[in-house]
């Protein structure tokens, strides 16, 4: 897929939509304030954030005098760009040793979101190694696995149904063994409940925290961005309890509108580090704020 297809995948047809609404109208007015509106939320972008881009656009239009179609479009990228644009926070830690903690709900794309990091960490000079502590489903360690012989990248992976941080444990021992880089873990995205769900991660985090204190950390959540709202609530939910550094959007392959990661950089205020868009070993991009928002308009 090229740069400009994906760019405009990001958010459908809210590019086209919009743009048909500046020019169908010989004034910027309140109607077409209203239909903004209505084509963010469309897009997945939620109600206080979509509140937040009309409202400042009405003050940045009196404000600076703005009365084109063009000066209208590149001022809603400007404050698009603004909310999402967290500086150095969406980049991925640096240091090494390096602990990555992978969360998020079961069908995010998780698994494979891993596979495609362990690639790039590889392609950038980093020896790396993943942990299988997604116990509790069948055949993720298999899935992992197989992931792991495309990155060429070995795999710490212990039986079905084993303590999760049993593996942890294991991997980390192995990383210090092996002088790794990184160590990405994939972890259960559902258990019986959201309570006993947190209690295997907040076990796994003090795993970490006892056995490699010296590595530098980040838990990854993985959202679907063809979910919605959902991955709002995933968000809230892992976000409550996880200490969650930064966000990997999947799925922006043609059909997700992408709003989510506006909404998300907003309400919650934590960066998206990484989007998917397609299921290609090299289908994974470091987020570009600037990049992202100009796709609203295919820039």
């Amino acid at each position: 897929m090229a740069l400009g297809q994906q760019k405009k995948s990001f958010f459908g047809r809210m590019s086209e939509r919009i743009v048909d609404a500046i020019l169908s109208r010989p004034a910027i007015d309140e109607e077409f304030m209203e239909e903004l509106e209505e084509i963010l939320i469309t897009s997945d972008i939620g109600l206080d954030t979509t509140m937040k881009i009309t409202e400042r656009l009405r003050d940045d239009i009196k404000s600076l005098g703005i009365s084109d179609p063009d000066g209208v479009k590149q001022q809603i990228k400007k404050i698009i760009e603004d909310l999402i644009d967290k500086g150095e926070n969406h980049k991925i830690s640096g240091k090494t040793p390096l602990i990555i903690l992978m969360v998020g709900g079961n069908g995010g794309g998780k698994i494979t979101t891993i596979g495609k990091m362990a690639h790039m960490f590889k392609q950038n000079g980093k020896s790396v190694m993943l942990a299988a502590a997604d116990t509790f489903r069948a055949a993720a360690g298999e899935q992992l696995s197989l992931w792991g012989e495309r990155a060429g990248v070995s795999v710490v992976r212990h039986q079905e149904g084993a303590d999760p941080s049993a593996v942890i444990f294991d991997a980390i021992q192995s990383a210090k063994a092996k002088s790794a880089d990184v160590l990405i873990c994939d972890t259960a995205g559902r258990l019986q409940t959201k309570k006993n769900l947190m209690a295997e991660l907040e076990k796994m985090n003090k795993v970490i925290s006892r056995e490699y204190p010296e590595a530098a950390r980040e838990t990854l959540l993985v959202l679907d961005a063809s979910t919605g709202k959902n991955a709002v609530s995933q968000a809230k939910e892992f976000g409550e309890t996880t200490g969650i550094t930064g966000i990997v959007i999947t799925k922006l392959d043609g059909t997700a509108k992408g709003g989510i990661a506006v909404t998300i950089s907003d309400e919650f205020g934590i960066p998206v580090k990484f989007i998917g868009t397609g299921e290609k070993m090299d289908d994974l991009k470091e987020f570009d704020p600037a990049e992202f928002a100009g796709g609203i308009f295919d820039e």
